[in-house]
């Protein structure tokens, strides 16, 4: 599985890449990644479409243990171009990066 440094996940994002954001919805209203899209990992297996791109997606929840799990499930879907992002959202904010709050996204 592909993997990135949370520290790297910024400039991705400023060069038009997706971000997916597999938390639970109060944890995702509380506080996201600018521009992440918001699908709980429960509903991964009913949403794939939304992780398949000709460019990389970016895969996030709070530390990086639930979106490997959203990536592996992926990978043995046939899904091959998501990208754990190591650290998640709280990574995110302790580099002091900006959060959006609500449904937003």
């Amino acid at each position: 599985m592909k993997e990135i440094e949370v520290s790297q996940l910024a400039e991705k994002i400023a060069a038009g890449y997706k971000v997916v954001d597999v938390r639970e919805l109060n944890e995702y209203n509380e506080a996201h990644i600018p521009s992440a899209v918001h699908v709980p990992l429960q509903t991964v297996p009913d949403n794939l479409d939304a992780f398949r791109s000709e460019q990389d997606v970016f895969v996030v929840c709070q530390v990086g243990g639930r979106s490997g799990k959203a990536c592996q499930y992926l990978i043995d879907q046939g899904v091959t171009n998501v990208v754990n992002v190591a650290g998640g959202t709280a990574g995110w904010m302790l580099l002091g990066n900006d959060v959006d709050s609500g449904t937003t996204a």
